[in-house]
């Protein structure tokens, strides 16, 4: 909330100013700490409904948390309080709704809960990865390192998420421009050309003909057309958020050509780094499994995980697991995970392989970028060859026989 005060300086002067608290009791212990002596606090006056943010748009950028935990984590190495830290990284935040929650997991804390059970209040915006992570440093007294390693661990998914993302941006922006410019061809200039060719009874090229014919079917048909696009989109998204539709899609990203290669070679790395952080952050293997397995973000890597954890109970090892499924463990990991198990040294090995695995995903995306320039090239010139062909093979035809 935000609050307007009043207060006393040491030296007897008044000051006011706004101040963002979670509490009363909050924003008067953050004014005392700069030695101003409150005389009055009130609210400040309500925003209008139509001045207030609308809850789909309240969302907290990726950005955001890892910059959260790379500053709690400075801030711990200062040997700042916990209660400070919070209240500080909250007043850098530029996002009022992320700047919000901070302000709520303070008034948990200071009311006596701990770190983990404050963020637990949030698993929207803190995976359970996070809060697992942190309630082990807490256990173990050990917090300030395990806020470097999650600091660590969040700049490396999100760079490696950004990544893949910016690889496909370029194409996806490239190719709806081009379906918009078709679109609008079809619907605005093809029906002029359509009308002048009837005139001049020209023989029409097929090419001509297909495209006259789907421009007769987009305008006639366009708001149905929009209507089952939309449709359609909705129900895949829909059907994605189901446990079958899920794993269907999991299966097939990963049997996609060049692709599906890729996109494997990211859930090992995500898979390593994730189970390496979750181990030097000091949780127990079977739970470490547990919870990389709920945020590795592939159902086929997910089952292989709680396969391991099962293994594990009975006393087994992951790599024996991992060792049956050769199409999405390269017997490379297997081995190296068989040298951590037999030297105890697991968490190392698995951030080797998430190292590897970084490299590989950096130069498959970059192959990606390579190879999919010369495809968009090919695709657009052989869509711009046909639109010219059937614009001007006919106008050509018209001015050969002397209309």
């Amino acid at each position: 909330m935000k609050l307007n005060y009043q207060a006393r300086t040491k030296e007897g002067e008044i000051q006011t100013g706004t101040i963002e608290a979670a509490s009363y009791e909050s924003a008067v212990t953050t004014l005392q700490r700069y030695d101003l002596a409150v005389i009055f606090l009130e609210p400040v006056a309500a925003v209008p409904f139509y001045g207030r943010s609308l809850r789909i748009f309240r969302r907290i950028k990726t950005k955001d948390i890892v910059i959260f935990y790379r500053q709690m984590a400075i801030l711990f190495e200062a040997n700042i309080p916990l209660l400070e830290a919070i209240g500080s990284v909250a007043a850098q935040i530029k996002n009022p709704y992320f700047k919000e929650i901070l302000f709520e997991v303070e008034t948990d804390i200071r009311g006596g809960e701990s770190f983990s059970r404050a963020l637990v209040k949030h698993k929207k915006i803190f995976s359970s990865f996070y809060i697992n992570v942190i309630q082990s440093g807490e256990v173990t007294g050990k917090l300030s390192d395990v806020l470097s390693y999650l600091a660590d661990h969040a700049e490396k998914e999100y760079i490696l998420n950004s990544k893949v993302k910016g690889a496909l941006i370029y194409p996806a922006f490239i190719l709806s421009v081009f379906a918009i410019v078709l679109v609008l061809m079809l619907v605005y200039i093809v029906p002029n050309l359509t009308s002048i060719l009837l005139e001049t009874q020209t023989q029409l090229p097929l090419t001509t003909k297909i495209l006259i014919g789907t421009s007769n079917f987009v305008r006639s048909w366009i708001w149905l057309i929009i209507i089952f696009l939309a449709g359609g989109g909705f129900g895949f998204s829909h059907f994605l958020k189901t446990v079958q539709g899920k794993e269907l899609w999991d299966r097939f990203i990963l049997k996609l050509p060049i692709f599906g290669n890729m996109f494997r070679k990211i859930y090992l790395a995500r898979f390593s780094e994730n189970l390496a952080t979750l181990l030097k952050g000091g949780l127990p293997i079977l739970k470490a499994l547990g919870i990389a397995s709920q945020v590795v973000g592939n159902s086929v890597y997910t089952h292989l995980l709680e396969e391991a954890s099962d293994e594990v109970k009975k006393g087994g090892n992951i790599s024996s697991i991992f060792e049956k499924d050769k199409k999405n463990i390269p017997p490379t990991v297997v081995q190296m995970i068989k040298v951590g198990e037999k030297t105890a040294k697991l968490d190392s090995i698995l951030e080797r392989l998430y190292s590897f695995y970084q490299g590989e995903v950096d130069r498959a995306v970059n192959n990606l970028a390579q190879l999919i320039e010369p495809a968009l090239i090919v695709v657009l010139g052989g869509g711009v060859a046909f639109l010219v062909a059937s614009i001007l093979m006919p106008i050509y035809n018209m001015t050969s026989s002397g209309f």
